[in-house]
């Protein structure tokens, strides 16, 4: 592989928004996600795109856990059950922007058999988390197909599954980068100084978070946040989204502690990060 700069993701600069503008100019948003036990993944995920300045969110979920995501699910947001039908899915899923997929939704037959449906027949942007990423580690070679922009997001031991190599990753780095390369993808290597690395041979490095954001629910509030942000189309739009989550958990230590804080407090905060970096 050839060696590339690894450069480093300081504080973005982002444009306030046009007077005239409409809601369908910042991205509609789906995301599919959770699972019996796991109502509180698309909720934070949601939560998260929707403080990220998302247009429009949309979750979908399975019909047995829909009234409870329905009456926990942040108000802004739409949340769709499920049908049985593949068609559907695929339409509600074909009418965004960017897609979503993983966050708590577990890896039974039945979605397992729908994801890899969706990541060949989507013709926008996806971005796969948690289990989504479990789900393409057996079939990886439905990623090498993939025509439009797939964005990953593991944590080292998914990505471990997804690579096939051992834990502990030793160069982060590099491995990064020969796996997008290798895959024609964008992956972000999540962890204490998460990495960045493009198909095009760009690696970035974060430097924003704290140990505080070492809990679960973290992941699937940067899922949302990176959705919301691809969503909008902004410029180096996944480094930004992992330094705006990072930035986000920073202010929430700041103001509970790093032992104290809740994803909850770091999605509360995501518009504050944002308002740091608009553009006067």
């Amino acid at each position: 592989m050839e060696k590339y700069p690894v450069l480093k993701m300081e504080k973005p600069h982002l444009p306030r928004r046009r007077r005239e503008a409409h809601k369908r100019e910042f991205g509609k948003v789906f995301i599919l996600a959770g699972s019996k036990g796991y109502t509180g993944a698309p909720c934070m995920a949601a939560g998260a795109a929707v403080r990220g300045g998302a247009g429009l969110v949309t979750v979908a979920v399975r019909p047995d856990i829909y009234p409870v995501v329905a009456a926990k699910c942040c108000n802004e947001a739409m949340v769709w059950p499920i049908s049985d039908s593949y068609e559907d899915l695929l339409e509600k899923a074909r009418g965004a922007d960017i897609v979503l997929i993983g966050p708590g939704i577990g890896q039974s037959r039945w979605i397992e058999r729908r994801v890899l449906r969706l990541l060949s027949d989507l013709p926008c942007p996806v971005i796969l988390d948690a289990d989504g990423l479990n789900i393409l580690s057996r079939h990886i070679d439905v990623l090498d197909k993939r025509e439009a922009s797939t964005i990953l997001t593991p944590h080292e031991g998914e990505f471990a599954r997804l690579a096939g190599c051992s834990l502990p990753v030793c160069d982060r780095t590099a491995e990064a980068l020969d796996f997008a390369q290798r895959h024609g993808c964008t992956l972000v290597l999540k962890g204490h100084k998460t990495v960045t690395a493009t198909a095009g041979g760009r690696c970035i490095v974060n430097t924003t978070g704290n140990p505080g954001m070492a809990q679960g629910g973290s992941g699937d509030a940067l899922a949302g946040l990176m959705a919301a942000v691809c969503g909008q189309r902004l410029e180096e739009a996944v480094p930004t989204a992992v330094w705006l989550h990072g930035r986000a958990g920073d202010l929430a230590a700041k103001e509970k502690g790093e032992r104290g804080m809740t994803v909850g407090d770091l999605i509360e905060a995501i518009p504050y990060a944002i308002k740091e970096c608009e553009e006067e």
